[in-house]
């Protein structure tokens, strides 16, 4: 996928013409469904029905890069992308368990974008909205700000975990320390306690990890990678099924490693440079022309199956 601008870097859409490709986008979030064992992708809200889980299948759905408070012209209408996938999601006719958000859930961590980003995703009819921070979401206070409206459980962490339905989710703070064209990372408490959460997990039990920055180095002069993932990563091996849901690069890339699935995926607010594109030292939003946005966003469903070892991902632009 290319995020070139062709019409050079000062080329910005009219907001009548950015507007109205607006209206056009479809398959606004990703639906993932777990069965037990390893994750598979039933399709993208907006694009179709997608297909239909088991019936005692985990569904739930993955959300990203939101950026609630951008006001720039890579995209006029950042409320209308969230509140188009929120529209998307309530009408799967399947209702997920809940929804995932890997990151930026903010644009510039103020408490009044944190608080339309809640008020937002309370218009979602799931159980319950599992976040993790991204490095926006932590620039004037670290992630006190954040913990304010999206602390998982009362605890004053930005990591925690869960289990449902057989699976072990890990939530992950790993923009700490964040600063532009070095990697972020997870941190020594962040891996001992990472440590001591999957002692008590048997090795059988599928694992699913949601981060904002990827756990492995995409291209590190940007900062697109986590300093310490190599960690992380050993403490992941031992288990069956391990699938990483990242968001932060705006954009699909995804890698195997052994028995972990890694995947970034796209953001809901504005594309971001191919990695390593020639000519950019540092990367920021890219206008594209009118009717081409919806092609760059979108979003992620996930389908775990006991018994399975193939993983079947489908990442669904906003407009095909």
């Amino acid at each position: 996928m290319s995020t070139r601008d062709p019409a050079g870097p000062g080329h910005n859409p009219a907001r009548r013409q950015a507007l109205s490709c607006l209206a056009s986008w479809t398959g606004a979030a990703v639906v993932w469904t777990v069965a037990g064992g390893v994750p598979h992708a039933l399709g993208a809200t907006g694009s179709g029905t997608p297909a239909t889980a088991a019936p005692d299948a985990l569904t739930f759905v993955q959300i990203s890069d939101t950026h609630i408070g951008f006001r720039k012209p890579a995209n006029p209408d950042i409320v209308g992308s969230l509140r188009r996938a929120i529209g998307e999601i309530n009408a799967l006719p399947q209702t997920p368990a809940f929804v995932v958000h890997t990151g930026d859930v903010s644009h510039l961590s103020k408490p009044e974008e944190f608080g339309q980003a809640r008020e937002l995703l309370q218009e979602l009819r799931v159980d319950r909205v599992h976040t993790v921070p991204g490095e926006h979401d932590t620039i004037d206070e670290g992630v006190t700000g954040y913990l304010k409206y999206f602390d998982h459980d009362g605890n004053g962490k930005a990591w925690y975990s869960f289990d449902q339905a057989g699976v072990h989710f890990i939530g992950l703070n790993n923009v700490l320390n964040f600063k532009a064209g070095t990697l972020a990372a997870l941190g020594d408490e962040q891996l001992a306690w990472m440590k001591t959460d999957l002692a008590h997990v048997s090795s059988s039990t599928p694992v699913v990890v949601l981060g904002h920055i990827p756990l492995w180095t995409i291209w590190e002069p940007w900062g697109w990678g986590t300093a310490d993932s190599a960690q992380a990563m050993a403490l992941l091996r031992p288990f069956g099924s391990v699938t990483v849901l990242n968001g932060h690069i705006h954009q699909v890339l995804q890698k195997v490693e052994g028995n972990i699935a890694l995947h970034t995926a796209m953001s809901l607010a504005y594309p971001l440079p191919t990695p390593g594109e020639a000519g950019i030292g540092e990367p920021g939003p890219v206008t594209v022309p009118a009717g081409e946005l919806g092609k760059l966003l979108g979003t992620r469903q996930l389908k775990l199956v006991r018994g399975s070892h193939e993983l079947a991902l489908i990442d669904k632009p906003l407009a095909g």
